[in-house]
Order: structure tokens, then sequence, then C-alpha cells
């Protein structure tokens, strides 16, 4: 993978007939968000996604694969896929097991109807 924009490009691509994803800066790239919930993010540092509890081991043992780890804590259920491991249609691989997950999840409402409804109050 060339870079953060090609990374960025091939995830939008991949996920362009998966429904209404929003895009939202996070993570030092671009997170992608399904039904108002995070699918994954493109970075400089690989893809992240989110796998869920139940598929985090199988997803671990694929290559470039690794936890999750923020502030020195492994994050339960997202995964992080290095960039030399996101060549040719290795994002197009790597998606569906997100996919899957979080379409498993509720739908959340976005940001601004959350912050619309608290105003209201």
């Amino acid at each position: 993978m060339a870079g953060e924009e090609e990374l960025v490009a091939s995830v939008r691509t991949a996920l362009a007939d998966t429904g209404e994803v929003r895009e939202v800066k996070m993570f030092g790239g671009v997170g992608f968000m399904l039904q108002g919930n995070l699918v994954a993010a493109a970075s400089k540092r690989g893809l992240l996604l989110r796998v869920g509890k139940d598929r985090q081991a199988e997803a671990l043992e694929r290559p470039g694969a690794r936890p999750m780890v923020m502030n020195g804590r492994t994050m339960d259920g997202y995964i992080y896929v290095d960039p030399p491991a996101l060549k040719g249609r290795a994002v197009r691989a790597w998606l569906p097991l997100a996919v899957a997950f979080v379409q498993t999840l509720p739908a959340k409402a976005d940001q601004k109807s959350r912050r619309k409804k608290g105003e209201q109050k």
C-alpha cells in the first residue's frame, strides 16, 4: 500500500455497497462509520478493524494482524493490519469480517442528531 490516501480510497471503495458509510477523522486517520458504529479506520499505521471479541483470535491468526493497543491496554474486539499486509486485494479481504460484526450492532444516531435532541430538552 503506497500510503494513507491510497488506503483510505481502498476502504472507501470496498465499503461502497455496504450501506450508508460516514467518514470521520479519528485515530490519526479516517474512521469509517456504518450505522453510526466504527467499522474500520485507515491511517499511516495501517488498517484498524472492529471484528468483535468472538472473531478477534481468528483475525489475529491472519498475516499482518496485531492487537490494537491503546495507552498500554489491548482493546478487545479491535485489530490492526500492518501496511505491508495490505497489498493487492487485501483490504477487500479484511473488511467483510468487520462489516459482519458491525451489522450485528444496533444502529446509532449520528452526532448531529444526538446533539440536536439534547439541545431540545
